[in-house]
């Protein structure tokens, strides 16, 4: 994949070009967007070069609170269906006796 994925942050292009395992970076681009949008909009009225740091780093907060969220879910759907698999593998065993 060699497309280039331009972002408008603060009135500024920044430009990145994704690794292979990225399937959507317009869509990955947008979600970061949308961070930022929610974070600034604590912000009104207020554009410095402080609150832009500030607003980013809330934004990432945010977005790492969010994935933390989304592991803790995968780790329990991950264990609840080890543990489905495993009571359905000894009804099974338990068949062919």
């Amino acid at each position: 994949m060699d497309e280039i994925v331009v972002i408008n942050l603060f009135g500024e292009e920044f430009r990145f070009k994704p690794d292979n395992q990225v399937e959507n970076p317009e869509q990955v681009a947008q979600y970061l967007k949308e961070y930022i949008k929610e974070a600034e909009d604590l912000f009104k009225n207020k554009t410095s070069g402080k609150n832009k740091m500030a607003i980013l780093l809330l934004a990432a907060m945010n977005l790492s609170k969010d994935f933390h969220e989304l592991k803790v879910q995968h780790s329990e759907l991950e264990r609840e269906i080890n543990n489905r698999i495993s009571s359905l593998i000894g009804k099974i065993d338990k068949g062919i006796e």
